[in-house]
């Protein structure tokens, strides 16, 4: 059986050993080595060289998550794996098991499409740079939306521009006469051709998307798709997803009817009908649809990032995909492969009980305030006791901090991000943002690099 070191600091080892006493079945056996540190996330990896002499008798070191420095090097110092474990210890067991079943969300089938809805008014130059930005969110193909009853008279030049700057370009109108145009300045796809309208197919050499000539009309879908299969022309088939409560699951009905008329026919599912029309966080709509994309093997979607609520709607769509072709691969549940679309909920938000964080307290020597959140509220403490309460307002007066500004802002920064935790149920983490999955961009961080450390903590 494997044996490992824990490394950790005095205020956390009693918690560490606990958590690791609980894991069943046992799969390691374990030690924790407190290396002389009150806080845990004070240390560093030239820390732990100075404290930690060789041999060390264990297959592998694992220190804490937020432990900065080369842990490579450190591997090489003592001859075995040196690790990082979670942020928060209560995850230990799942980072063992998902150590021991590692997730390749690299992978996925579903293209997207990104709608640039107002191309027509915007400049060359303009769609370009929203087509840089929509790839960089995870998009394979810009869609240019043409507008009804608006001239797109540089409808020629967005598109070579984009094929120039290296972008799949499709264009997306109701007139022939745009879609000809498109075509034959070189887009890739033309949306979306009825089977009255097939004929420009045989004019461009772009892939026509198939739709009905009217909602429902499933008959002249399938007739555009027997046309075509008979050309040998290769297509995309829409059925048309409806907005909620407009035939929204009849029309899933029909995406179901289509897959099992044309068994490996190519399928494309424009989804923002129900991501703009749907004042619910997008991240579940898509999460939800994208699982309705990979039961019927879809191969692209169609999405668009108009209303505000929708802004991250691509980077969503990625996402999504990525997951749920992971579960369909790996015929399992989309469930802990990934945080990414848990963007206003944790799914473990409050680790720590009202009685752990107080038997934490009771350690505590120092004047600096540490910040938890359980269930119960927001807990503050420091060698002055312990506070709880449900906002930052409520536990302010209780701080002593009306002559020392900086500190003030300090805990006023920290107890507002405590209380959006709570009461949002988000995990919290002091001196940590906040993490909003894919809905905010947040800045890679190398944990290689040395970093001061936090405002409460500096008197290590």
């Amino acid at each position: 059986m494997e044996h490992i070191v824990f490394l950790t600091g005095r205020l956390a080892q009693p918690q560490l050993e606990r958590v690791l006493s609980g894991i069943e079945p046992p799969a390691f056996s374990w030690e924790v080595r407190e290396i002389g540190l009150q806080v845990a996330a004070l240390m560093t990896a030239d820390l732990i060289r100075r404290r930690v002499q060789p041999p060390v008798q264990a297959q592998r070191i694992i220190v804490p998550g937020r432990c900065r420095g080369d842990v490579a090097a450190l591997s090489a110092h003592y001859g075995m794996p040196v690790q990082r474990g979670p942020e928060e210890l209560k995850d230990l067991p799942q980072f063992f098991d998902r150590a021991a079943q590692p997730v390749d969300l690299s992978q996925r089938e579903v293209a997207i499409f990104a709608e640039i809805v107002d191309a027509p008014r915007l400049s060359v130059e303009a769609i370009i740079e929203r087509a840089q930005a929509l790839r960089r969110d995870g998009a394979d193909v810009i869609d240019l939306g043409c507008l009804p009853e608006t001239a797109f008279d540089h409808l020629e030049d967005s598109v070579r521009a984009l094929k120039q700057a290296g972008c799949a370009v499709s264009v997306d109108s109701m007139n022939p006469q745009e879609l000809l145009r498109g075509g034959r300045a070189g887009a890739d796809y033309l949306l979306s051709l009825t089977q009255d309208t097939l004929w420009i197919a045989d004019e461009v050499a772009a892939t026509p998307v198939l739709v009905p000539r009217r909602g429902g009309d499933e008959e002249s879908l399938y007739g555009a798709i027997d046309a075509l299969s008979a050309r040998g022309r290769a297509f995309l088939a829409d059925s048309i997803l409806d907005p909620i409560p407009f035939g929204f699951t009849a029309s899933i009905v029909r995406y179901h009817r289509l897959r099992e008329r044309f068994p490996d026919a190519p399928i494309l599912m424009g989804v923002g009908n129900l991501t703009e029309l749907t004042d619910a966080d997008t991240s579940g709509v898509n999460a939800l649809l994208f699982g309705i994309a990979a039961e019927l093997r879809v191969a692209a979607v169609l999405t668009t990032q108009v209303s505000q609520h929708a802004r991250r709607a691509v980077r969503e769509a990625d996402w999504a995909r990525r997951i749920m072709h992971a579960a369909a691969q790996q015929r399992a549940l989309p469930k802990g492969l990934s945080d990414a679309l848990l963007t206003v909920h944790a799914k473990h938000p409050f680790p720590d009980t009202p009685d752990e964080i107080a038997a934490t307290a009771a350690l505590v020597r120092d004047p600096n305030f540490r910040v938890q959140v359980s269930a119960a509220g927001l807990h503050v403490y420091n060698r002055d006791g312990l506070r709880l309460g449900q906002g930052a307002f409520e536990l302010w007066p209780q701080l002593g901090l009306d002559h020392d500004a900086a500190h003030a802002f300090y805990m006023g920064v920290e107890l507002a991000n405590a209380e959006i935790a709570w009461r949002l149920g988000k995990r919290y983490v002091q001196d940590q943002p906040l993490d909003w999955g894919c809905a905010v961009e947040r800045a890679s961080e190398n944990l290689d690099a040395w970093c001061a450390p936090g405002t409460t903590m500096k008197h290590e």
